[in-house]
């Protein structure tokens, strides 16, 4: 069992926090990250900021850009995540596109990021059936790849990221880009359930998540929830990161309430 897969254990649902690595600043993230552990995160995703994130929503492609702009490179989100390792226990997963990867060279970026204390990797713009070569290069230094399905997933496309993905999937909770959002799709459950007929891996679900009670709506059929947009913006309003906290930990109180 790998570190990310061992956060979802029986009876707890995961919660992943996302974080853009240099948004606003190193300093932010490297204190935000500790706050996401202190408040009840089980793993943290940091993102790899990239010009065109066609999978994010407005929120997280101003972070992408005010990060580029402060001069966040593959190479320091690298270094980032070794300052982090040395104060966060918890799972690190890297969240970036294929391009600025493929641009570092795919063997050293799984290499230099598993040195560093990256346990897994999403890259939202790389489909399965073209992953090979970087599957090979993540199992080689022992990252989980983890993928992603969408509501409009086909049959076979869900049969074919349970083969491939490791410690759990990636359930986009809308056919879209990121960004918090009021409410849970009323189609959500059979979604999840579409899935998980299809594999015994378990099943987090992101984009849109804003709210407490939506967390705990979403986790009663899934097994854990993943925050990002709301989380950018709460370090947004407050550079203390005092309702990040707050926040966090009260999303972790709802999804362990019965």
């Amino acid at each position: 069992m790998s570190q990310i897969s061992s956060k979802f254990s029986s009876g707890h649902k995961a919660l992943i926090g996302y974080l853009t690595v240099g948004y606003p600043d190193i300093h932010t993230t490297l204190k935000a990250a500790k706050v996401l552990e202190n408040a009840g995160c089980d793993a943290i995703e940091l993102g790899i900021p990239f010009s065109d994130p066609i999978g994010d929503g407005p929120v997280i492609q101003a972070a992408s850009h005010q990060a580029l702009q402060n001069g966040i490179t593959p190479v320091m989100c690298i270094k980032v995540a070794a300052i982090i390792r040395r104060e966060v226990t918890l799972p690190l997963i890297f969240m970036g596109y294929y391009n600025p990867i493929l641009n570092y060279g795919l063997s050293g970026f799984c290499r230099d990021s598993a040195t560093s204390g990256i346990n897994g990797l999403i890259i939202p713009d790389l489909p399965p059936e073209e992953s090979g070569e970087l599957d090979a290069a993540a199992i080689a230094s022992g990252l989980d790849l983890i993928y992603l399905l969408a509501p409009t997933s086909t049959s076979d496309r869900i049969t074919l990221v349970a083969q491939k993905s490791r410690s759990f999937i990636y359930l986009t909770s809308v056919a879209g880009v990121t960004g918090a959002r009021d409410g849970v799709p009323a189609y959500l459950p059979k979604f999840i359930e579409r899935v998980r007929v299809k594999t015994n891996l378990p099943l987090a679900v992101g984009f849109g998540v804003s709210s407490a009670q939506q967390a705990k709506t979403i986790a009663a059929d899934a097994d854990g929830v993943i925050i990002g947009s709301q989380l950018l913006k709460l370090i947004d309003e407050d550079r203390s990161l005092t309702k990040l906290g707050d926040f966090v930990a009260a999303v972790r109180q709802e999804m362990d309430t019965d």
